[in-house]
């Protein structure tokens, strides 16, 4: 059986891994390549307060076991562009923020985890924060955290495969 601190040392140089290069000009355009970094998907009802939406990205960011700064991007529909509690959740995060149409969304929809014909109803793709996530991440990325929920927001997590395939590794040696 392996030692918890063995995990630990594990997690943290897995975490270490996904650090961002710093964008010179951090414009969203440049932090959205999808090299390295986790991006947060964010979907919520309007008019969600800032707090639930934070909680759910922090919840988010505690369940793949990383830390804010681990965060490059945060990814929504694009029309919840001018939505404060999404602009809200990049400031808290100090990361750009990037807005995708619907079509470009649903690109992603054979890639979701939790696809939905009620969200596909309302706004045309399969999955908004799921979605989100993976678009911003970039074509190699996977769901570190599939979609999570709150009252009225949602949230995920992609990043690099090796971070999910540690994750897994990381579980089997606690156990």
């Amino acid at each position: 059986m392996a030692s918890v601190s063995g995990s630990k040392q594990f997690q943290q140089e897995r975490m270490a891994a996904l650090r961002p290069e710093p964008c010179e000009n951090n414009s969203p355009a440049e932090a959205t390549k999808g090299e390295v970094g986790l991006v947060l998907g964010l979907g919520c009802e309007r008019r969600t307060p800032a707090e639930e939406v934070i909680a759910l990205a922090e919840r988010a960011l505690a369940d793949a076991g990383a830390a804010p700064s681990d965060l490059r991007l945060v990814a929504s529909l694009d029309a919840r562009a001018e939505e404060p509690a999404i602009l809200a959740a990049a400031r808290h995060f100090a990361v750009p923020a990037a807005f995708y149409d619907a079509a470009t969304l649903e690109a992603e929809a054979s890639r979701l985890a939790n696809p939905s014909e009620i969200v596909f109803a309302h706004t045309g793709c399969h999955g908004v924060a799921e979605g989100a996530a993976l678009v911003g991440a970039g074509r190699e990325a996977v769901l570190v955290v599939p979609k999570i929920v709150s009252a009225h927001a949602t949230a995920a997590l992609a990043g690099p495969a090796t971070l999910r395939v540690g994750k897994r590794a990381q579980a089997a040696e606690v156990v």
